[in-house]
């Protein structure tokens, strides 16, 4: 029987979408045979939980040491470090996790999971720039190190990236790492609850004292700044003068990693008062956070699907994939550059920050019944290909084909 040690910069999947991933892998995992351990900090661990265990007291330099002797003294088959920067708090010393390992003689697969990348990298204040520029480009060249994540990549046995942008910009700066790469997309970061459609959206009209023929338009995902929800707003506003039977349901919550409590309880704040402002306080609804079923169900009785991301959407999107399966037809922002897998014949694409492109793109599809039955369908066949038995058999793969490698 495989067992793996996973590493993930937290572990509360309330509040991080990656901890969620995590969650879901080993869930699957679980079911072909492969146990896990989840190493991660004292904060994030659950006291109920004895395979999660908090080692370390924060991401920092100093703690890389207990890090190292715990990873060294679980008894496992494999490493599998799970990392986007926000995760850790925006902390590097992760980056030398490999090296140190190594030097410290362990002998086993790692393989390293990279969620975010293309956009972070490094510039102490107290070297020049130009010597960082010529160290970190020596540093590719020579395969010690990449510019962005250090030893993180350059050590780690397998790379898997999620998404097509990342896989693209890896491959350009590591190109003799390619053998190593793998890109295995994510699921829906919900999966889609058994009801009836009529019963769904009769159930949501009533709960927020809606008229039975109200057409609903919802956001899923973390309510943060960077999803374009002020724009929403003012698009919406424009929908509802032209439509007064339109409503809108925001639904997830504010307060994660990236948001901690009191800059999420300012921001929800602002959301609410930007509602008040624009006369939309019975048109809109704000379900704070809501378990997954309940999500599910206002997914399902739901007519459109908006994702109005300001730096657009890319495969990366749980709530994206979440949408599609649940045969929302949706709107999105696109990203650039655009991720080649997502096509116009599965969302209706806008600007990003475009009040009047979404507006434009809102109203019609609110008129236009048939292009919400003909989106629906493609984005429903799409979400299809994005299965958690199709990621966990893939996954298999590649600690099979490491575990066989190293034993040779």
């Amino acid at each position: 029987m495989t067992k793996i040690t996973l590493i993930t910069g937290a572990y509360q999947s309330d509040r991080c979408g990656i901890a969620h991933y995590s969650m879901c892998l080993r869930r699957e995992l679980a079911q072909y045979g492969v146990e896990s351990i989840v190493l991660t900090t004292k904060v994030a661990a659950p006291a109920d939980e004895t395979d999660v265990r908090g080692v370390v007291k924060d991401w920092g330099l100093t703690q890389l040491l207990p890090l190292v002797q715990a990873i060294i003294a679980t008894p496992t088959d494999l490493l599998h470090i799970q990392h986007a920067a926000g995760t850790y708090s925006f902390e590097r010393a992760i980056f030398l996790l490999p090296l140190l390992l190594r030097i410290c003689g362990y002998r086993k697969p790692i393989v390293t999971t990279v969620h975010e990348y293309g956009w972070w990298e490094w510039q102490p204040p107290i070297i020049p720039p130009q010597m960082m520029e010529w160290l970190k480009v020596w540093g590719q060249k020579q395969r010690w190190w990449d510019r962005e994540d250090g030893f993180l990549l350059t050590g780690s046995d397998a790379i898997i990236t999620t998404n097509a942008a990342a896989e693209k910009v890896i491959l350009q700066r590591l190109p003799h790492y390619a053998n190593r790469l793998h890109r295995i997309a994510i699921a829906a970061n919900i999966e889609v609850a058994p009801i009836d459609r009529q019963q769904a959206k009769q159930q949501l009209r009533q709960h927020y004292n809606w008229s039975s023929d109200a057409l609903v338009i919802a956001f899923f995902g973390f309510l943060h700044p960077v999803k374009g929800i002020e724009y929403l707003l003012s698009a919406f506003a424009k929908v509802v003068v032209q439509n007064p039977h339109v409503r809108l349901i925001l639904i997830g919550g504010v307060e994660s990693l990236a948001l901690p409590e009191a800059q999420a309880k300012q921001y929800w704040n602002k959301l609410q008062g930007l509602i008040t402002q624009l006369n939309l306080v019975r048109q809109v609804a704000m379900t704070g956070y809501v378990e997954t079923k309940s999500a599910s169900y206002s997914l399902s009785g739901a007519d459109i699907g908006v994702l109005p991301f300001n730096h657009g959407v890319t495969l990366k999107s749980g709530s994206l994939l979440a949408m599609l399966a649940h045969g929302l037809p949706t709107i999105a922002t696109r990203a650039t550059p655009p991720d080649p897998d997502l096509s116009d014949e599965i969302l209706e694409f806008i600007p990003t920050r475009d009040v009047e492109a979404l507006t434009e793109a809102l109203l019609k599809l609110v008129c236009n019944p048939q292009l919400r039955d003909r989106l629906s369908t493609t984005g429903r066949l799409f979400a299809h290909r994005f299965s958690w038995s199709f990621i966990v058999k893939q996954h298999l793969d590649i600690y099979q084909m490491l575990q066989a490698s190293f034993a040779n």
